[in-house]
């Protein structure tokens, strides 16, 4: 077989989709089927936009916690930890006994580490001068 080697910032969603579909199928076979379903939380203001919120999904019994993101004025009143416990929460229902999340900002390794949360593993200068931190939590 004659292959050629590309590489593209520009990559076509069906050309990604077709790569998570592949992989899907590797891995459903190496591990059994992963029951990936997506996982989000929202909160929203009177008028029904969003000011804080959770993006992620749940797999192989765990939560991961791609994206959480809170509005600065809601900052300081505990809406992170109040997301993170929804979605926990769904997840346990759904039958997961982890969950997983990364930062790289020390604030919010703080709160997740008040939530419950324990690091496992760091990445550093993951940006320059920063290091990821990755942590666990197991779930009731």
């Amino acid at each position: 077989m004659k292959t050629n080697l590309e590489t593209t910032a520009n990559p076509l969603p069906e050309e990604l989709a077709f790569l998570g579909e592949r992989l899907t199928v590797f891995n459903d076979g190496d591990v059994g089927a992963s029951e990936r379903k997506p996982l989000a939380v929202f909160v929203r203001d009177e008028d029904g936009a969003i000011v804080a919120g959770i993006s992620g999904y749940t797999a192989w019994g765990w939560l991961y916690v791609q994206w959480l993101w809170v509005d600065e004025r809601l900052r300081g009143q505990h809406m992170a930890g109040k997301m993170l416990d929804a979605a926990e929460q769904e997840a346990v229902a759904r039958g997961c006994h982890g969950a997983l999340i990364d930062t790289f900002n020390p604030n919010a390794d703080k709160v997740y580490r008040r939530q419950g949360y324990q690091p496992f593993g760091t990445l550093a200068d993951f940006p320059v001068g920063r290091s990821r931190i990755f942590l666990q939590k197991k779930l009731v």
